[in-house]
């Protein structure tokens, strides 16, 4: 015979309160984070005040100081403008060296036989 209010997903303890498994519990986290996650989407597209501006005055900046390349990082020399950079800064160490510099590791490599 069941207790009243227990479904088969919950268990009473000794003293008669309910309680949610353990995994019940980690999917509404993972829910609540999801939803949490969603909404800072549709902030990201939506229209935010002032930007125009700021795009405005961003062309401007690059007319004046006649910019070409974006500086995508600003750690290692050939990380920053990918244009500019030799095939070899990267191993400027050790040929084998591991790369100290968290922005290399989100560059594709450069194709073989392509101009740097």
């Amino acid at each position: 015979m069941r207790a009243a209010g227990l479904t088969q997903n919950s268990y009473p303890n000794y003293h008669g309160t309910v309680f949610m498994r353990i995994s019940d519990r980690f999917l509404l986290l993972l829910g609540l984070l999801t939803g949490l996650f969603l909404l800072t989407l549709l902030d990201a597209a939506g229209p935010h005040p002032g930007a125009e501006e700021r795009r405005q005055a961003t062309r401007q900046l690059v007319a004046r100081f006649q910019l070409t390349d974006p500086a995508l990082f600003t750690e290692a020399r050939y990380t920053r403008h990918l244009s500019q950079a030799d095939g070899h800064a990267a191993f400027q160490d050790h040929p084998v060296a591991i790369e100290h510099f968290p922005s290399g590791s989100l560059l594709p490599p450069p194709r073989p036989g392509a101009e740097p």
